[in-house]
């Protein structure tokens, strides 16, 4: 799943040419994913815990799968928005699945501490390898093959599921699923991303309409549904509702600012896409080594601190990055320093993060936990993306690197506000050692 992004930015420039699509369109096809991601993350989560999360897992992964080739396929814009969108359903489905599978398998603290370390190390792995991926691919074979390369991957999960995932014993009552939330919440978070990057009467008029789905959906939880989506007292954990705010903050930045990265080495670094993506690779390879050694790290200093220490060395890594950019700049002196410090930063916080995210959750609540820490990173990224691309979109009317720098100071902007998350965090947390 995180691959699948990460190799598709890297493709972005030849899909709009291919399609011929508007170049303001071109971020729906990250959007549209992240977007339906968001808003059934938490449907899934509940389903999976109330049906089995081995058949969900399952259901998930060949929706996903299925969905990328029918991207592949794709010979217009609306068609690969539209398959875009089954992909982030069958993520949807797939990713808290994941999360509750180990939170409830790995009970003991240090075990599940390792389980949740390889987890995120694994996340951070697929972003690394898809950015090279992505410029190897489209440069040598297609973009189309950006796509194809998951259904091999996900034919080849699905049959290690079956064999290698036993399922759990499902609970004895189940409780109606709550089909209006998820339907307000993923409308409301598609019209809000629209206003934002929309221009004149309908940048209004969608805000407004996504105001008054996400106002909906909140009366929905808190007084008419009797089995909520999001029961509103599970953020009485302090831990948890910090670590959706951090959650938000980072995906927010990892996705924005992998996209304008793209745009920039392709635009005005004249790169191709093969070098796009060897450039690409140190943040990948930063983010994989950041989240590797976080696990002993949080062992040393505990949740909190490698919290804070991961943010704020990202967010240095950001402020460097747009303070050296320029029309021309030298790769190895002026863009390679501040990548790998951003790379660092972000991976060292994914572990802590989830921990907090998950820490005193009870068994029957995993899917729920997962859900809500899953959605909160996609609903970030699908957001921030959207603001800087609104804030860079008015900034390039001077330069077109103007609008570059612009959106990586709101991108730090936004890694900041998870640093102060962060700190909310307090002593709750899991403990160090």
């Amino acid at each position: 799943m995180v691959l699948d992004i990460s190799i598709v930015n890297i493709a972005l420039p030849h899909i709009r040419q291919a399609l011929a699509m508007p170049g303001s369109s071109q971020q729906w096809i990250i959007n549209a994913y992240t977007i339906v991601f968001a808003g059934f993350l938490l449907l899934g989560g509940r389903v999976a815990d109330l049906y089995g999360r081995r058949r969900f897992f399952l259901i998930g992964m060949t929706l996903f799968t299925v969905a990328s080739l029918a991207c592949g396929l794709a010979w217009s814009g609306a068609w690969i928005i539209a398959a875009r969108a089954a992909q982030g359903l069958g993520a949807a489905l797939l990713a808290p699945a994941t999360l509750s599978l180990l939170t409830s398998r790995f009970t003991d603290p240090h075990e599940r501490r390792r389980a949740l370390g390889a987890w995120s190390t694994t996340a951070a792995g697929g972003a690394a390898i898809g950015v090279l991926s992505g410029g190897i691919i489209t440069d040598l074979l297609d973009w189309r093959w950006v796509f194809f390369v998951n259904v091999p991957i996900g034919a080849a999960v699905v049959l290690l599921a079956l064999t290698g995932i036993r399922e759990a014993p499902a609970p004895a009552t189940r409780p109606a699923l709550d089909l209006w939330g998820a339907a307000t919440v993923t409308l409301g978070l598609a019209a809000i991303v629209y206003g934002l990057v929309s221009d004149g009467p309908r940048e209004w008029g969608a805000l407004l309409l996504g105001a008054v789905l996400v106002v909906a959906f909140v009366v929905i939880e808190v007084r008419v549904v009797r089995h909520p989506l999001v029961p509103f007292s599970v953020f009485r954990s302090r831990p948890l509702t910090a670590a959706n705010g951090v959650g938000i903050a980072i995906n927010a930045v990892l996705i924005g600012t992998y996209f304008f990265l793209t745009l920039y080495l392709q635009g005005p670094g004249g790169y191709s896409p093969l070098q796009a993506g060897f450039a690409f690779l140190p943040i990948g390879l930063a983010t994989f080594t950041g989240s590797l050694t976080s696990t002993r790290l949080v062992r040393r200093i505990g949740v909190r601190p490698s919290i804070l220490l991961g943010t704020a060395i990202g967010t240095a890594g950001l402020l460097w990055l747009a303070a050296a950019l320029d029309m021309h700049v030298a790769y190895g002196a002026h863009l390679l320093g501040p990548l790998i410090l951003f790379g660092l930063g972000t991976g060292s916080a994914l572990v802590p993060l989830t921990l907090a995210a998950t820490h005193g959750v009870p068994p029957h609540q995993a899917g729920l936990a997962s859900g809500l820490i899953n959605t909160s990173r996609q609903m970030g990224g699908a957001i921030g993306l959207a603001v800087m691309t609104a804030v860079a979109a008015h900034a390039s009317r001077h330069t077109a690197v103007a609008g570059y720098q612009v959106a990586f100071l709101v991108a730090a902007a936004f890694l900041f506000g998870g640093l102060l998350c962060g700190a909310a965090i307090g002593r709750a947390g899991p403990p160090r050692g």
